[in-house]
């Protein structure tokens, strides 16, 4: 909004030319998403203990866990609620690509708040079932992908990491439903990598980092065609969602941080994964995301894993499942394994950075 209020004065006052550029404006929109969580972090986590709205605890999770109990949740909404107003006020809201990012968000939170609100109220962990979630994410995910590629016409070739003369055209009978399982999976992946204080919010931030990179060079024709990268016109406005992305989970990091004043929830979880996976499509680095969100790639696989080895065997392969429990149960404290987790999803962008000139 104020995108659209200030940058018409340029014509009178040459600063506000400033404002035509993504890397000016993602500062901004950074900076007021990281005051807003920070702001309202404390006045949040007030409220939802006055209203008792705090976490429940499985008990198949490490006993350790049990004393989580209480924790105010559904911290999401802080990330959610800053972040969005920060990209509302800085993006350009005409552009097409900005809304579906926030329209994945909110869709995506909105799930996750049913989930967590039903927890809360039956008690014992018990929310939406998992082919509820699923049906609900692949429904929201749906018009999504729909609304880019019918009604935006999007390019269906696929960006192949690595491999600059590869390009795969899917078609969009094919692609719809590939971009519909990027972002599903990757908003559950995050979902079941939220399980140690501040354990997802690092990797979110590293994998965002990353995408604010590709939709800056992806929009940037002369960036792009140097590259030798899809150009995307207009995608460079994301750029400006990221960044909200990253600052507002900076200032949830702050609550988060071992041990936890406010746990995300899954209205965060599903939220951000959510949005994540819509950048990745609308950038056109789909299959990057492996690479930049290695640790949620590595959380899912363990969880299939142990599902079906366990149906096969009647052994279990890990511990536990999702990974991060089985090195719990190895006796790695809860911090450490968070910090080595960070440290392998920082590397982890890294590689996928370095697919932009490895080509």
């Amino acid at each position: 909004m104020l995108y659209l209020l200030l940058y018409p004065l340029h014509k009178y006052y040459s600063g506000f030319n400033a404002l035509r550029y993504e890397t000016l404006r993602s500062v901004l929109a950074g900076l007021t998403a990281l005051a807003l969580s920070l702001a309202l972090g404390p006045i949040l986590i007030d409220r939802f203990r006055e209203l008792r709205i705090g976490q429940t605890i499985r008990e198949v999770v490490p006993q350790a866990h049990q004393k989580k109990a209480g924790t105010p949740t559904m911290g999401g909404l802080l990330i959610v609620a800053s972040m969005l107003s920060a990209t509302l006020l800085l993006a350009n809201i005409t552009n097409p690509y900005v809304w579906i990012a926030i329209f994945v968000t909110l869709t995506f939170g909105a799930i996750g708040f049913s989930d967590d609100y039903f927890k809360l109220t039956r008690g014992k962990g018990l929310g939406l079932s998992g082919p509820a979630k699923l049906v609900w994410s692949f429904t929201c995910a749906f018009i999504a992908a729909a609304w880019l590629f019918l009604y935006l016409g999007f390019d269906t070739h696929l960006t192949v990491p690595f491999l600059k003369n590869v390009h795969p055209n899917l078609h969009t009978w094919i692609y719809i439903p590939f971009a519909m399982l990027v972002i599903v999976g990757c908003s559950h992946a995050v979902n079941l990598t939220d399980g140690l204080d501040g354990l997802a919010i690092g990797p979110v931030m590293t994998v965002a980092a990353t995408y604010w990179v590709f939709t800056y060079v992806a929009g940037n024709i002369r960036l792009a065609s140097y590259l030798q990268i899809p150009y995307i016109a207009n995608v460079g406005e994301v750029a400006i969602f990221c960044m909200s992305v990253i600052a507002a989970s900076l200032g949830f990091l702050w609550f988060n941080a071992y041990p936890a004043s406010m746990m995300m929830g899954d209205v965060g979880a599903l939220s951000l994964g959510g949005a994540i996976g819509t950048v990745a499509v609308l950038c056109k680095q789909e299959l990057a995301l492996v690479l930049a969100g290695g640790v949620f790639v590595a959380e899912a696989a363990s969880t299939i894993i142990q599902r079906y080895y366990f149906k096969a065997t009647h052994k279990r392969f890990f511990l536990m499942a999702p990974l991060h429990h089985h090195f719990e149960l190895k006796g790695i404290p809860e911090t450490v394994v968070v910090i080595r987790f960070w440290i392998v999803s920082i590397v982890c962008a890294l590689v996928a950075l370095s697919t932009l000139k490895l080509r």
